[in-house]
């Protein structure tokens, strides 16, 4: 399925297809600009359609390094809603879209003898790591740096444009979005403010000073400076939930604009918010800090609290009600699976990388989010067969194929590394279910 198929028999036959036959959608779709020289998409404003936008998880993260223009630029020419770029601050307080503060992962900086003395050993978010921080270069020097891909083993053909792609900051890819949002189509961004407690509290540059940058306030500041602040066009995330009630009670009030807010959940059962382990290990006031949030929480908060605590009906009513407009689940908690005993060559590639299996289970978070009225954008769908599954009755899935089915259990997007594939997803759902237009 490489192309947009036309006519409502093409498209029944495209469903049958996905959802049936043992397709494994393979991330060359559109893989050139070339295959994007015309938009094969109708006008956005806002963007999406029916409800339904496609989030393109980091660019085209499929085709393109990741969080650079250039990875953008191809998400919206293959028809995305809105692109994600995580967000993280430089030595000298500006934001630049990075998937983490520690680079070596996705930039050449290792290569760079002038940054070696750099190198250090941090803990964020409770985790210790070894490598090279923004946080302790300026602007300046990281753009002499450049962008490689983050998982070459995966996908190898991405590793042709190393080196090829700057780092863009924040107020970048909003000029890109206005250039590119043309023709009455309106493309959104969806920033993630990255380890914001890190950056305000507990994080430290080389030489010991205390970080103390407030990615939500600086967030707000460019927004406002580069004159995007329309609504229908933005939707800010955070795994933490003291950044977003801060957002929403202060900083946003303060500069006169109102965005939908999306509380973002780790794994369910194994992941806690860092924010709140943070703040109870410090002796913080949670009262102040996240009001009646804790009252929902069974047993209220403490060093211990899952994410599978915040996903139950009165926290999902609460959050609606004080400063969520939506929830973005990771999917692995919201559509359980188990792993194969053996993994399957479900693409006939000779590697045998499809290790798991749905249980046909749905957590009931769903249906209380769409309840209490929030938007439901899980993450993150990805065409490569190692991230994909068979369905409970042993067919594997296509990444269109998942993508059919978040839609059908009512979620209003997810964010997907081949945006190209999120839309066509869309484009099938929409034509099943006899609807035509905006």
């Amino acid at each position: 399925m490489h192309t947009l198929l036309s006519g409502r028999l093409a498209r029944v036959a495209a469903v049958t297809v996905t959802l049936f036959a043992c397709c494994i959608a393979t991330p060359t779709a559109f893989a050139d600009d070339a295959a994007m020289t015309h938009d094969r998409h109708r006008p956005s404003d806002p963007p999406g359609r029916q409800g339904l936008i496609v989030i393109a998880h980091r660019g085209a993260s499929g085709y393109r390094p990741e969080h650079t223009l250039e990875a953008y630029r191809l998400a919206i020419r293959q028809g995305a809603d809105f692109i994600e770029p995580d967000l993280v601050a430089t030595k000298d307080g500006v934001l630049v879209a990075r998937h983490e503060n520690e680079i070596s992962g996705t930039t050449d900086v290792a290569s760079h003898p002038q940054f070696a003395n750099r190198r250090a050993t941090k803990t964020i978010d409770g985790v210790t790591m070894t490598g090279w921080f923004t946080e302790d270069f300026t602007l300046a020097e990281l753009k002499t740096l450049r962008a490689k891909e983050r998982i070459p083993a995966i996908r190898p053909g991405n590793t042709r444009f190393d080196g090829l792609y700057a780092i863009p900051t924040l107020a970048e890819v909003i000029a890109l979005v206005k250039r590119e949002s043309r023709n009455g189509r309106r493309i959104g961004i969806y920033p993630e403010t990255k380890h914001p407690t890190y950056f305000a509290r507990e994080g430290r540059r080389l030489d010991g000073t205390p970080i103390h940058t407030s990615l939500g306030a600086k967030l707000v500041e460019t927004l406002v400076a580069e004159g995007f602040t329309d609504p229908r066009r933005i939707y800010v995330q955070s795994f933490e939930f003291e950044n977003l009630i801060e957002l929403k009670t202060k900083l946003m009030p303060a500069a006169g604009i109102d965005l939908p807010l999306v509380q973002l959940y780790d794994d369910f059962v194994s992941a806690t918010p860092y924010d709140v382990a943070y703040n109870v290990a410090h002796g913080a006031d949670l009262a102040a800090l996240y009001g009646g949030l804790a009252q929902q929480v069974p047993g209220g908060l403490n060093a211990a609290t899952r994410y599978g605590a915040f996903a139950n009906e009165a926290v999902l009513a609460w959050m609606k009600a004080n400063y969520a407009s939506g929830v973005g689940p990771w999917k692995g908690s919201l559509l359980p699976r188990t792993t194969l005993a053996a993994p399957v060559d479900a693409d006939g590639d000779g590697k045998a990388q499809l290790a798991g299996q749905g249980t046909g289970i749905v957590h009931p978070m769903l249906g209380w989010a769409l309840k209490a009225g929030l938007q439901v954008h899980p993450y993150t769908l990805r065409a490569e067969e190692t991230y994909l599954a068979q369905t409970p009755g042993g067919v594997p899935q296509s990444v269109v194929a998942e993508a059919l089915q978040l839609y059908g259990l009512g979620a209003q997007g997810f964010f997907i590394d081949q945006p190209d594939q999120g839309v066509l997803a869309r484009e099938i759902f929409l034509e099943v279910n006899g609807v035509r237009g905006r």
